[in-house]
């Protein structure tokens, strides 16, 4: 039977590391990465995980990889600080390594809590994660964002959730949707995409419909409605983002010059 090594990367995030490692707490290993926490994250981890390292922030890739490196067992399952593992994916998680499995990693369905609810409409749900997986066929890829595993071999997927309480409030969606927008623009741009009048006209009204309609936001009330809106924004401000990025768009600025007789 494989045993399994948990892997979570941190800063500063005491108010959620120790329900995190609770939920996995029957792994074989749980390993805690933190990036220069200035609050209590690295003494409440040590408190409950088997190692804790203090490692320079090298980026969300670098670091989740570093994270692998060190696990003792070559099956890991990557958790975020604010995700939990339900007990019915644990359950799932013990069943799919009681002998090695023929696939080298395993996709699973993540619902957000966001709102005072369970999100399972828009484009937040069933948001497959890969996050089991086995090191010596797979590792992290990606670059400012939306990184993920890359496995050679075979995926599975598992039926069990993954719980995420992304966030506490709007203002806090808000300053995140800031960040990513900026990090998508950055990671366009020098993948030589550009924004046109499309992509800033239509591309968000789009989003909105499929969140909202398609994808069945309507059925959440008020906070599907709302996060229909902030995932259309977000599509929005990354190319109004991208298109402040091209040179075009932002006007030299020239040194006055004095003209004399």
């Amino acid at each position: 039977m494989p045993k399994l090594s948990v892997t979570i990367i941190t800063r500063n995030e005491a108010s959620d590391i120790a329900a995190a490692l609770d939920s996995v707490s029957w792994a074989d290993e749980r390993i805690v990465v933190d990036s220069g926490s200035t609050d209590e994250t690295v003494a409440i981890a040590a408190a409950v995980a088997d190692r804790v390292v203090v490692h320079e922030w090298a980026g969300y890739v670098a670091q989740k990889n570093h994270a692998a490196s060190l696990a003792s067992h070559d099956w890991i399952l990557s958790l975020d600080a604010d995700e939990r593992v339900t007990p019915g994916l644990a359950a799932e998680i013990r069943q799919a390594l009681r002998e090695e499995p023929a696939a080298r990693g395993f996709r699973i369905p993540r619902v957000t809590w966001h709102l005072g609810r369970w999100i399972r409409t828009t484009d937040w749900y069933p948001d497959h994660q890969l996050r089991l997986y086995d090191r010596r066929a797979a590792q992290w890829t990606g670059r400012h964002v939306h990184e993920g595993v890359q496995v050679v071999g075979r995926v599975g997927e598992l039926r069990g959730e993954l719980q995420h309480y992304a966030y506490r409030d709007i203002a806090e969606h808000m300053e995140t949707i800031e960040r990513y927008s900026t990090l998508a623009a950055r990671q366009m741009y020098e993948a030589g995409r550009r924004a046109g009048v499309t992509d800033l006209s239509v591309l968000s009204r789009l989003t909105f419909l499929r969140n909202y309609i398609l994808k069945g936001g309507f059925r959440d009330g008020i906070p599907g409605l709302i996060i229909s809106r902030m995932n259309a924004y977000y599509v929005f401000l990354k190319f109004a983002k991208l298109w402040e990025l091209e040179p075009l768009a932002t006007p030299a600025h020239h040194e006055d010059t004095k003209i004399t007789k």
